[in-house]
């Protein structure tokens, strides 16, 4: 490691090297330590087509901010790594592939496409953790999982066939959400809603008898092709003589009965609904309570079926266009109305989805619900902020079975075998040699699993599960999952239930829920709008360091935060401050011996900055426990850049010029505080911390695995404290006088401070000499000064007498000025305290504090006319 500093900041090159120097010390390794208790984070797996994205980049710093604390805290801290096979996306950039080269997965059957599919994960799968790596992402590699893997896909198995064998997963027909790009079934979970414009078609079906017709609106005209019924709500007076009639199917010309079912809404539209079983839900769930015919009119890419020759073959929207042709040419169209409504699309592609009934794996959520809703409710598993368990009770509380049967290839395949004579049904973790019924040739469903199923056992299953390994005993259940409010029921929902199932207990006590990263704008990013920025371009231009405290500045659980080059920006700008204030250090240490201990004598300003700091220390622990990251990064950004650089260091120059053993004393608690400080900070910016921390005086081989710093009740100095307020407060307000009067700070001048805290300023003057320009400084409890300037603080009057750096008229305006504000302020609060309804009816502490206020006005108006006076 570098035992000096380089004159500029360069991350390009630290990052690097310093991450190379953990991962050969094996410092991200945890080693199953029973004497420690165990924190443990799994990663939300990236998916292995993924490349690192903003919300990644959230994601894992906020994971990373964690687990260095908590290591740091002394616990056995394992942040377990991984990716996720992402059976649609992978599947379909392979396919995109295969498309370039004239191929197509049938050309090279199941055997040769899962070939390439492997040798695909093989070259790019890896790709996204190299990228977490340049993030300073301490996770333990060498326990990297892959939802694919041997053992994930053994647990993958094991519950299964569990499940299977209690009857919670079955096969059945069932309306599914269908995607005709992706060609392959997907949960209510992955399809997302988009307000999209549409139309209603209003319709009229005649009665067969010729008796008049009935009047319905549509939104999707195509699907009257499969119409079964058309259905009014038992308890409507205006169809009730119509119910059991028969109507006939405008175009197509079949005869479909008139059912009544309490699924319509008599006060919507005309109160009459066209019955669809094959290609909507609510039509399916009517269908069977009715027992109608199930017509499906649509291909696997929503395309019309042969069934209807006219129209067959067209695209689903082609055909709606020739269909209300149709309809419109035989009398059946009465009119077309604008309508928005929401549509469901495809989570990975964005196509509309196509409801079909369709035979399928099922997973069934009523029993397992329960005790994953229990399990929250219970506070088991806390969300954090609190707000999010309302999403997650509603998706719970409103589940529908899990269509869990995938259309691939690329994924866990099902573990059910169909006997090709008799057609039994086998579920088992291994192939069967043949029926078990009628001793027949079995073969397995082609079909795969959701990747979400594999997903949903990542915190048992990364840990050895269903075997009893040292790591699941000891880190499970897992201590806190880091994840954005997007995805509670992809994937928050069945990790609880599935847990609460195969565990018997919750997969993590807290839930930590973040935001997205918007840009400058608050807008999402996306592709559409060409905002989106890649980490990496900000991490080459400004480093990994800049762009973790860019995240983690402002960021606050569950909200959205901004991203600006103007952010980072002011995160390098801090680190270069960091920088350079470890320089100053050890250029003053030079070759010293300098001990990582608190000398025997403090002065006054060691006192005031040992107890802030050990202030902060307890601050900091007590935002991070709350997962307030935000307000954690804000104090170590106010102190270092505040307290310690602009103030300490300062100071500590007087002390260090003098040499001897004051010099000695102050380069021992600037090198103690800023060990201090590079603590706190680590888990933030690991890499400048590292890097500056090998260069000081210091005990252990990384910082990663030092003593997080602790609250110390001895090295609290409140008077010290309250003493260099004071101090400080004059400094301050000489500071700004003089810019106020545009006197530049070589001009010194004497200071004659009026106070009764004679001892604090005249430890305090030599601080004014350095940091207020004061040639001398001189105390008392009152002076008699004519043309001097006055400024007055809550403990002390200053006059600094000017003479020809100052123009006295203006001065005398300037003060004016400000008398009149005072004056305006105090005639406030005295119409306040002579309104008899307020001082009645408002609370006595606020009466009281009003009357306080009035007291200071009223006393600083005289301080004021008193120093005009004495300009003459």
């Amino acid at each position: 490691m570098a035992k000096e500093l380089a004159k500029q900041y360069d991350p390009k090159n630290v990052e690097d090297r310093i991450y190379d120097f953990w991962l050969k010390g094996k410092y991200f390794h945890a080693k199953v330590e029973n004497d420690k208790k165990p924190y443990t984070i799994v990663i939300p797996p990236p998916n292995i087509t993924g490349q690192l994205h903003m919300g990644h980049a959230l994601d894992n710093t906020l994971q990373d901010i964690l687990i260095r604390w908590r290591r740091m805290q002394g616990y056995d801290a394992l942040w377990l790594p991984g990716t996720d096979h992402a059976s649609i996306a992978t599947e379909a950039k392979i396919v995109e592939a295969m498309k370039a080269e004239g191929l197509t997965k049938e050309d090279l059957g199941r055997d040769g496409f899962l070939k390439r599919a492997w040798e695909w994960k093989e070259k790019y799968g890896g790709r996204i953790i190299e990228q977490l790596k340049k993030m300073g992402s301490s996770c333990d590699w060498d326990r990297e999982r892959f939802t694919l893997d041997e053992g994930c896909s053994k647990a993958v198995l094991e519950v299964f066939c569990r499940l299977y064998e209690k009857g919670l997963i079955y096969r059945g027909e069932r309306i599914i959400n269908w995607c005709p790009h992706c060609l392959t079934s997907i949960s209510d979970a992955e399809v997302e809603y988009e307000d999209q414009a549409g139309h209603f078609w209003h319709l009229r079906y005649p009665f067969k008898d010729g008796s008049g017709y009935l009047m319905l609106a549509t939104t999707r005209p195509e699907t009257l092709l499969g119409d079964t019924a058309v259905a009014v709500n038992p308890n409507d007076e205006r169809y009730k003589d119509m119910i059991g009639k028969t109507l006939i199917l405008p175009i197509v010309h079949r005869e479909i009965p008139v059912i009544a079912d309490e699924y319509v809404e008599m006060d919507f539209g005309t109160g009459v609904v066209k019955i669809t079983p094959a290609h909507d839900p609510n039509d399916f769930e009517v269908g069977l309570r009715h027992n109608l015919e199930v017509i499906n009119v649509m291909t696997d890419d929503a395309k019309i079926t042969a069934d209807y020759p006219k129209y067959a073959g067209m695209d689903r929207y082609e055909a709606r266009k020739a269909i209300v042709a149709d309809l419109e040419a035989e009398g059946a169209l009465v009119k077309i109305e604008d309508y928005s409504h929401n549509v469901g699309t495809c989570y990975r592609c964005h196509t509309s989805v196509e409801p079909r009934v369709s035979k399928q794996w099922f997973v069934k959520m009523a029993p397992l619900a329960e005790p994953a809703i229990e399990c929250v409710k219970s506070g088991k598993t806390q969300f954090v902020p609190e707000r999010f368990e309302k999403t997650y009770f509603h998706w719970m509380e409103n589940i529908k079975d899990w269509c869990i049967s995938r259309q691939l290839w690329w994924g866990h395949r099902i573990p059910a075998y169909y006997c090709t004579d008799c057609g039994e049904v086998t579920v088992a973790k291994s192939a069967p040699d043949c029926c078990p019924k009628c001793g027949g040739k079995v073969e397995q469903d082609p079909d795969t699993l959701d990747t979400w199923f594999s997903s949903a056992l990542w915190p048992f299953s990364t840990l050895g599960w269903p075997d009893n390994t040292p790591e699941l005993d000891h880190y499970f259940p897992t201590s806190t999952l880091v994840t954005g409010y997007d995805i509670i029921f992809f994937w928050v929902a069945r990790m609880i239930f599935s847990s609460c199932e195969q565990m018997g207990c919750e997969p993590f006590k807290t839930v930590f829920i973040h935001g997205i990263v918007r840009d400058a704008q608050g807008r999402k990013m996306s592709k559409s709008l060409g905002n989106g920025i890649d980490p990496l371009e900000v991490i080459d231009q400004y480093g990994a360091d800049a762009l973790r405290f860019t995240l983690a500045t402002g960021n606050s659980p569950g909200n959205d935060m901004r991203f600006s080059d103007e952010k980072v920006g002011s995160s390098r700008n801090f680190a270069n401050k960091l920088w350079n204030a470890s320089r100053f250090i050890l250029m003053n240490i030079g070759d010293d011996e300098i001990p990582c201990e608190l000398p025997a004598n403090l002065a006054l300003e060691d006192k005031w900055v040992i107890s802030l700091v050990n202030s902060l220390a307890k601050e900091v622990t007590d935002n991070l426990e709350k997962f307030e990251l935000g307000v954690a990064v804000a104090k170590l950004y106010d102190f270092i850049w505040d307290i310690f650089c602009d103030w300490y260091i300062e100071l500590a120059k007087i002390r260090l010029q003098k040499g001897g053993e004051e010099a000695q004393s102050a380069k021992q608690v600037l090198v103690w505080v800023m060990d201090k400080i590079l603590k706190l900070l680590h888990p933030f910016m690991p890499f400048i911390t590292e890097e500056i921390w090998q260069t000081i005086p210091h005990d252990g081989e990384s910082i990663m695995i030092s003593a997080w710093p602790e609250y110390d009740e001895s090295l609290s100095y409140a008077a010290e404290e309250e003493e260099m307020e004071r101090v400080m407060t004059a400094v301050r307000a000489i500071r700004n006088r003089r810019a106020e009067m545009n006197v530049p700070p070589s001009k010194k001048a004497k200071v004659y401070i009026a106070t009764a805290h004679k001892a604090t300023f005249e430890q305090g003057g030599v601080f004014m000499q350095r940091l207020a320009s004061a040639s001398e400084v001189e105390i008392a409890d009152s002076f008699e000064l004519d043309g001097a300037v006055c400024i007055v603080t809550q403990d002390a009057k200053i006059y600094i007498p000017m003479g020809e750096l100052v123009d006295f008229e203006a001065e005398k305006a300037r003060l004016n000025k400000e008398l009149a504000a005072v004056q305006k302020d105090l005639d406030f609060v005295n119409n306040k305290l002579s309104n008899e309804n307020f001082v009645a009816k408002a609370p006595a502490n606020v009466v009281a504090a009003q009357r306080e206020q009035a007291a200071k006005y009223a006393e600083k108006i005289e301080m004021l006319k008193e120093s005009i006076a004495k300009l003459g």
